[in-house]
């Protein structure tokens, strides 16, 4: 594993690890993150794996809800993942009591054990340090999901303890298995209750919009590594790069939290790859172009010219005091208008002194009737 896989601590990427600690309130679904890439930003997997290691850390601590780690690896080796937590520092032979890695790489579909049985030759699995379990019936889901759940149950015990699980390639699910089949092992992960949090990488320019949009749709958090935009010239959309430089060291991590009363909040930062893992920037030393990219593409435009602000600021309210420096009284309905005339005390302004427009003046029926209450008029009806 090269050391390009770690990844420095930001305000994004502690939010995401904080969601994924904490995980699950009593009888809600377990927190879900799905982390996408593509081709044109192949970064996924160093997310994946600064939060594989922020959690561990969490777990070693005894901080995280969940008591242990399911890693189903479907992209990596048993042995890169060995070698990860190894380049941290992390125990790997006292690691067995909390992680449990499901290999369904070495052999996803079983080909592999037929010829190793007739050639004697050993499983490669148990000569890793972690602990491995073998999964070669990949494409079925109902199966997959048992086994996760026994090996996390093996980890933390029978009673209410959680466990994480980890899916390294969504993709590689997506590819052996049908999106429904997917989309109910994901809903079922979810809602066990012995499960705190996922968190599985997807390569979304390999499938169709509506597969990503369905996982999107189940995540209460979506991270995304993008590339930056070009203008339509060609130059670059925020900074002065070539082409190949800003799609293998530069771009953008966008990431979309869906808190539990519906509302969602979206974040990014600008990232850059470096010879020690990947640096972030705020978003304030990105130029305005990419913020306004973010922006809703509406039909209208909600901005106000120059002009028009000047307009506006000379629209005089009807209930605005114009400020001229008297007061004028309104009559209220209630009071003759020499009383209101005579009165020390203004009640309100908003007439301009000599001013050519009209006023309207209400007079009552009658100077002997009372105020308006909440009497009610008919009480003195024979009815």
């Amino acid at each position: 594993m090269c050391n390009s896989c770690s990844l420095r601590a930001t305000k994004m990427a502690d939010s995401i690890c904080r969601s994924l600690r904490d995980g699950a309130l009593e009888g809600e679904l377990a927190p879900t993150l799905t982390i996408k890439d593509s081709l044109a930003s192949p970064f996924g997997f160093h997310v994946f794996s600064h939060i594989l290691l922020q959690l561990s850390s969490h777990v070693m601590a005894q901080k995280s809800q969940s008591l242990g780690i399911v890693i189903v690896a479907l992209s990596r080796s048993p042995s890169s993942y060995s070698a990860l937590l190894k380049m941290k520092g992390v125990d790997v032979a006292a690691s067995n009591k909390w992680i449990h890695i499901l290999d369904c790489y070495t052999d996803p579909l079983g080909w592999k054990d037929k010829n190793r049985k007739s050639r004697n030759v050993t499983d490669p699995s148990h000569q890793i340090s972690l602990a491995t379990s073998s999964y070669k019936t990949v494409k079925d889901m109902e199966k997959l999901f048992s086994v996760i759940t026994e090996l996390g149950r093996g980890l933390v015990g029978e009673n209410k303890a959680r466990f994480c699980v980890a899916i390294d390639s969504l993709s590689e699910l997506l590819r052996h298995a049908s999106l429904q089949s997917v989309a109910g092992l994901l809903s079922n992960l979810r809602s066990h209750d012995q499960i705190s949090s996922i968190f599985g990488l997807l390569h979304s320019d390999l499938h169709e919009e509506r597969a990503a949009a369905v996982l999107e749709y189940m995540s209460s958090m979506v991270a995304s590594v993008d590339p930056y935009h070009h203008s339509a010239d060609g130059q670059r959309g925020y900074l002065e790069y070539s082409a190949s430089e800003q799609n293998f060291t530069k771009g953008k991590f966008n990431v979309r939290f869906k808190r539990r009363n519906g509302r969602v909040r979206l974040t990014y930062e600008e990232f850059k790859v470096e010879p020690g893992g990947i640096s972030f920037s705020s978003v304030s030393s990105v130029d305005g172009t990419a913020i306004a990219g973010l922006l809703p593409k509406v039909q209208f435009n909600l901005q106000l010219s120059e002009k028009e602000q000047i307009d506006r600021a000379k629209v005089v309210l009807p209930f605005e005091h114009q400020g001229n420096g008297r007061p004028i009284q309104i009559y209220d309905g209630r009071r003759s208008l020499e009383e209101s005339s005579s009165e020390a005390t203004p009640i309100s302004s908003g007439k301009k002194e000599d001013s050519a427009m009209g006023e309207i003046i209400y007079f009552r029926d009658s100077d002997d009737e009372m105020p308006d209450s909440d009497e009610d008029p008919d009480d003195d009806l024979d009815i």
